[in-house]
């Protein structure tokens, strides 16, 4: 069989850690650093990543047109893997250097805040996409054998979980020290500000050098045609493969359950982080929270691959989803009961098994989904002929980053219907900063209990909601196990036959 090496597989899964430390970055670090280190208003935010949003309903599916419209040496995938990764994280700088917004600036600068920071993220977000089409659809690429693709799969949602992993735990902490040193010389907003530009700065290097490594990844798998298909047909291609049809719109619809990842930074740092004023037990309740969604979420990608093999893909999706539900859920109730002592070691260890639970489900869902979307490449090949690698793939990068980008939506406008925006932010910062940890605790104030509801509502119902509703569109899939087995047989076999007329 036709497969990838060990170190391929090894070098592609270094390439999509440091993608993933990346893109998270950007995903759960840019909505904290517009909100909470240069307090752009939470509707402005909302507004800048609804229009990326639209952008990205064009961009993805013309990137995904692009890559397989690509015909060179290295194939189809590859060649972007070799100098996207550059451009990437010079976008992502970008992103960071910015002024800092406030009521006290004359409405031209504010303005010219906003604009930057709408601008750099949609140019990142077009540059990201350049390469992670190609990151996920070479791997589709690398191998003829589907059990080798599904298990390189469930390995790299790890990997790239690792990555996110890396963001969370570490940005926030490191970044707060850093800044401190600064905020000596240079106050404590702007001291905040380069803590953060630096760190991300340097995270940001680390990352682009190991995406680096991908480029290493080879195609293997034989293109069936050298016809080239246009923007128009390839999005007729998506919508009339029906069994991507409904995994893209079960993906959409559960695209809020981002949400957590989105906001447990603002959660983590305010609500826990602030937890006695002076920042005492911020890495155990860190490491508590942020350990049981990691060891959940890595824990059910290691197994997904095997369920994958004893059931129905489908049923194993919308079990994972229903079961996700419960736990997001059961956040908020945990919130309703005593939303001012969750942070004591009882709450703590309720709170650390929903979060595996949820981290699992969420785990397993999406290495489901990336083997689905695999799957329903070569259901295309076999039906029409034509193997729509990137155009396929480039629906997995829209859903990620819709995701990312509805979970900012929503989030700006229950922050602004709170009052969690632009200078009362500020002012928090000040007064936790200014406060003694006798005097003032984040989750115990009376006068914050809004923004504690706007934190907890976000990172439980939501979520709850949408996982239920993604099942719908899933009832009905078209490709079980075992025609997916019979329609990779004879692809292969085709391809086989091919090789030894030519």
């Amino acid at each position: 069989m036709n497969t990838y090496t060990t170190k391929e597989r090894n070098m592609y899964l270094l390439g999509l850690m440091g993608q993933n430390v990346i893109y998270n970055i950007i995903a759960t670090g840019m909505t904290f650093y517009f909100q909470s280190v240069i307090f752009i208003p939470a509707m402005a935010i909302s507004v800048i990543m609804g229009v990326a949003r639209v952008w990205d309903a064009i961009n993805d599916p013309m990137m995904g047109t692009i890559v397989d419209r690509t015909r060179s040496k290295y194939g189809k995938c590859r060649p972007y893997l070799f100098y996207v990764p550059a451009i990437v994280m010079v976008t992502t700088f970008l992103t960071f250097v910015n002024g800092q917004y406030s009521g006290d600036n004359s409405p031209a600068k504010n303005a010219i805040i906003i604009a930057w920071a709408g601008i750099s993220y949609i140019l990142w977000g077009m540059t990201y996409t350049a390469g992670d089409i190609p990151i996920w659809g070479i791997t589709s690429l690398m191998t003829e054998s589907a059990k080798d693709r599904e298990k390189l799969l469930g390995i790299a949602r790890i990997v790239a979980g690792i990555g996110g992993g890396a963001v969370l735990l570490t940005v926030m902490p490191i970044s707060q020290s850093v800044g401190a040193g600064f905020a000596e010389t240079m106050g404590q907003k702007k001291g905040t500000q380069m803590g953060f530009i630096v760190v991300c700065g340097i995270m940001t290097l680390v990352g682009s050098l190991l995406f680096q490594c991908a480029c290493f990844a080879k195609e293997r798998v034989k293109q069936p045609s050298d016809e080239a298909k246009g923007f128009i047909d390839n999005v007729k291609i998506m919508w009339g493969c029906m069994p991507f049809r409904r995994l893209l719109i079960s993906g959409v619809i559960k695209a809020p359950m981002q949400i957590l990842s989105i906001v447990a930074m603002t959660l983590l740092s305010y609500y826990f982080g602030d937890n006695g004023g002076d920042g005492q037990g911020y890495v155990l309740q860190m490491v508590c929270l942020g350990g049981g969604l990691f060891i959940g979420q890595f824990g059910a990608m290691a197994f997904t691959p095997k369920l994958c093999e004893k059931f129905e893909k489908q049923k194993v999706y919308n079990l994972c989803n229903i079961i996700g539900a419960i736990p997001f859920a059961g956040v908020f109730v945990c919130y309703l009961i005593d939303g001012t002592g969750l942070y004591k070691p009882f709450w703590m260890v309720i709170l650390a098994i929903l979060f595996a639970v949820a981290g699992a489900a969420m785990g397993a869902s999406m290495v489901i989904q990336s083997i689905m979307i695999a799957d329903c490449v070569d259901y295309d090949e076999h039906r029409t002929g034509y193997r729509p690698d990137g155009v396929f793939f480039s629906g997995q990068s829209f859903i990620t980053k819709l995701g990312a980008g509805l979970s900012s939506f929503i989030q700006g406008i229950v922050f602004a219907a709170v009052g969690f925006s632009g200078d009362n932010v500020a002012a928090c910062n000040e007064a936790l900063a200014a406060s003694p940890a006798s005097d003032y605790m984040f989750a115990t104030a009376p006068e914050f209990e809004p923004y504690r509801f706007g934190m907890f509502f976000l990172v439980s119902i939501p979520a709850a909601v949408t996982c239920l509703l993604s099942c719908i569109p899933m009832k009905n899939y078209e490709i079980s196990n075992a025609e997916h087995k019979k329609i990779l047989a004879e692809l292969n076999a085709k391809r086989n036959a091919d090789a030894k007329a030519e």
